[in-house]
């Protein structure tokens, strides 16, 4: 992995496959750091001729966090969002679309496949709508539009998103990180205990740090909806879901689907809010057929 100045800030990237190959960015969600997108599926998408980047948002992992800028709180944001009034954030996802910008910049790469899931997903519609010059097409997976009255996640897995640790230390975090993946995780491919302990236990050693999702979380509540902008998306779309993500359900997807002129979406039974192994061939296929055809 290797770090790099991008848009005012520092950001921790790593490649897979041949630079001359197209490029195909990997924005990870709310939170997450780039080691949520599976090695197997990266080196997957290399060998079907990609140059994949995957790296760490703002606040996330290992790139330049605003820490200075303090925890928000949440729940007020929410119930301001509610009330139609207006959310002060430190950024938007406007500025984390310019990091990934800025990313490609730096690596001297002109035009890319954008390819976010969840959080990312929004951020990768932001880069294909406003940036049509440098994507060379969108891939949304397991996210929305966030259009407000469409369906929203079962209780216990939008809970988590604001649900604490029980203390400080090492095992709290784990088990708490552990139950977070339980229950956002896909029912029909639940995880082997062993390999998401390892999972979980190598991300937290990474760097924990629920402040910088928090803020994330704000700038997504602070900047709106994205119905009118995927009105304007000319590239190519494809939409990746599961038919049974807790977190953010298959509606969202769909309604991405349908606001983007001529978009594709693909559906999967059993498929959460994760990437179990058992999707990675699946999406390895997906993306490399629906890029290759873009």
């Amino acid at each position: 992995m290797a770090r790099i100045k991008a848009n005012g800030i520092e950001i921790e990237y790593e490649t897979f496959g041949k630079k001359g190959d197209p490029a195909l960015l990997l924005i990870m969600g709310l939170g997450a750091q780039l080691t949520l997108w599976p090695e197997a599926l990266c080196e997957g998408l290399a060998g079907r001729g990609f140059h994949v980047v995957r790296y760490d948002n703002r606040d996330a992992g290992l790139s330049t966090d605003f820490d200075k800028w303090g925890v928000p709180n949440i729940m007020e944001a929410f119930m301001k969002l509610m009330k139609g009034d207006k959310v002060a954030a430190p950024y938007l996802l406007d500025d984390l679309a310019n990091d990934a910008l800025g990313l490609l910049d730096a690596l001297d790469v002109d035009r890319a496949h954008m390819v976010g899931a969840s959080m990312g997903g929004m951020i990768a519609q932001i880069l294909a709508a406003k940036f049509p010059q440098r994507t060379r097409s969108l891939v949304s997976i397991m996210s929305t539009s966030g259009r407000l009255g469409l369906p929203v996640g079962k209780p216990e897995a939008v809970a988590m998103l604001s649900a604490q640790p029980e203390g400080p230390a090492r095992e709290q975090l784990v088990a708490h990180a552990i139950k977070l993946r339980t229950v956002i995780g896909s029912p029909g491919f639940p995880a082997d205990p062993a390999e998401l302990r390892a999972l979980v236990e190598r991300n937290i050693d990474r760097r924990y740090y629920p402040a910088g999702a928090a803020r994330q979380y704000l700038a997504v509540m602070a900047s709106g909806d994205r119905v009118d902008l995927l009105k304007t998306v000319k590239v190519p779309t494809l939409v990746l879901h599961g038919a049974d993500d807790p977190l953010l359900p298959v509606e969202g997807g769909r309604d991405v689907a349908s606001l983007v002129p001529g978009a594709k979406i693909e559906t999967f039974p059993g498929w959460g809010h994760d990437i179990p192994k058992e999707m990675v061939p699946k999406l390895v296929e997906s993306l490399s057929k629906f890029c290759k055809a873009a």
